[in-house]
């Protein structure tokens, strides 16, 4: 039985995306084995360790510095950021376990957190790395201690007699059980629960200051005793409000925009009776037919990250100047570590605009060809300061770009005698519009057929 079209929309979804070879390779493989086998690839962690030291940015130490100082300061912070984007990039594009590096990126963007001191931003990525497939109740408490986390929603500060609420309201709101699931008192009897919660300064080790914490009797949702931090996160975890609401983002990362209730509610009643453990729920989440509708095939929009790993993963791209990277995650509106707010990226819809669109249409053929698309079938001018123009922005863009695809390896992996409307077929996950059907059926080399391809609104889906 040939499963390309399932096991290719597994691929996108639970990874970022898969190629020619390893799909005509796995074509006939049913779907439990794809599953069982994607979730092998993933079983080592593989942590980031780009940032080797930690740059103490407490204000007081800022403040007593020399210019000079505070400079060579911010020079090493910048180049710190940039090293663990390019880390992570580079994680992301090269990887075997995608599935994983899926997964962190989803929690990376949950547990939304942007604090300037990267050697925090990456002990805290690693931590929702190792605990990716793993149980989300150790990875809350994991996620809530780090120094990153604490810093970031102001725990630092939060202390009897002058309870800090952020952290506990986004706890509730963000990472648990949503909106409209708890009450403002829940809200402060939660924060005077995790008074005390602390990190080293020095070393951004977790400590808990028995000084500054209440000991004082709370009451929350329903409960009422002498609750510390763990506590509440019991309590939260123990409502199965948290197990649908993390099911419902998760449905929306990897199914539809729009979720479905039904399904929603058996990927809670799964996910809760396993314990809070992830890998079960995604097993069954890959596993039911459902998953595979075609209402819910190419009908997600890829975030920036997403698109831009996927082609570096489907044309092998390496690049000299990791900063265009970076540039192209700013041009298209998520650089990783980096999210907007708490809340972190909206995604969906949001990702694209009118400008955004034209941009990543744009991409393609700046990294693949040097800023060019060759649209076949229409007619080029022939003069001279026409093609002199061409290569002087053909040079300008190589020079800037510095990034270089294999087209060797990835038209090696293309069968023989594949037309190029089956190209197409492949490199999209929608089905063929007539648009593009009439595009890729002109003559060309497939070169040229492929950058157009993935130069098109379609290619933006998943």
């Amino acid at each position: 039985m040939n499963n390309s079209k399932q096991i290719k929309h597994l691929y996108a979804r639970a990874g970022f995306g898969i190629r020619f070879e390893d799909l005509h390779d796995r074509e006939n493989w049913s779907i439990k084995k794809s599953v069982k086998k994607l979730f092998e690839a993933s079983e080592k962690t593989e942590p980031i360790n780009a940032v080797t030291e930690n740059i103490d940015l407490r204000p007081r130490n800022y403040n007593t510095m020399t210019d000079d100082e505070k400079r060579a300061l911010n020079q090493e912070r910048n180049q710190q950021e940039k090293a663990l984007n390019d880390a992570w990039v580079k994680q992301l594009s090269n990887t075997e376990a995608q599935l994983r590096e899926k997964m962190t990126l989803f929690w990376h963007n949950h547990f939304s957190c942007n604090v300037g001191n990267s050697y925090y931003q990456q002990e805290l990525n690693n931590i929702e790395r190792a605990n990716a497939l793993g149980n989300f109740k150790t990875m809350l408490l994991q996620v809530s201690q780090t120094p990153a986390m604490l810093q970031f929603l102001n725990n630092q500060q939060n202390q009897k007699n002058h309870p800090n609420e952020n952290f506990a309201r986004e706890l509730m709101e963000l990472f648990t059980l949503g909106r409209g699931h708890y009450t403002e008192q829940d809200i402060k009897e939660s924060a005077r629960s995790f008074t005390g919660w602390a990190y080293n300064g020095k070393d951004g080790t977790y400590k808990f200051n028995n000084y500054t914490h209440d000991t004082g009797t709370k009451t929350f949702l329903g409960q009422t005793a002498n609750f510390c931090g763990e506590d509440i996160l019991n309590i939260i975890t123990a409502n199965k409000q948290t197990a649908t609401y993390i099911c419902t983002k998760l449905y929306r990362y990897f199914v539809n925009e729009v979720p479905d209730d039904t399904h929603v509610a058996q990927m809670a009643d799964v996910f809760y009776k396993a314990n809070y453990e992830i890998t079960p729920l995604l097993k069954f989440l890959f596993l039911s037919d459902w998953f595979y509708d075609d209402k819910n095939i190419g009908n997600l929009v890829k975030s920036p990250v997403e698109f831009l790993v996927g082609l570096n993963r489907q044309f092998y791209i390496s690049y000299q100047n990791p900063d265009v990277l970076m540039q192209f995650q700013r041009a298209l509106g998520q650089v990783l570590f980096r999210p907007p707010n708490v809340a972190g990226w909206p995604g969906g819809r949001s990702w694209i605009d009118s400008s955004s669109l034209m941009y990543r249409m744009k991409i393609p053929s700046t990294i693949l060809n040097a800023g060019v698309i060759d649209f076949v079938g229409k007619a080029t001018p022939e003069d001279e300061a026409y093609l002199a123009a061409q290569r002087k922005q053909q040079l300008n863009v190589i020079k800037r770009v510095q990034a270089t695809a294999d087209w060797d390896k990835f038209l090696k992996d293309i069968p023989k005698k594949t037309t190029h409307q089956e190209i197409a077929q492949f490199m999209l996950e929608p089905s063929l519009n007539k648009t593009v059907i009439d595009e890729v059926n002109q003559p060309g080399d497939i070169k040229s057929i492929v950058i157009q391809i993935v130069s098109t609104p379609e290619y933006q889906l998943c």
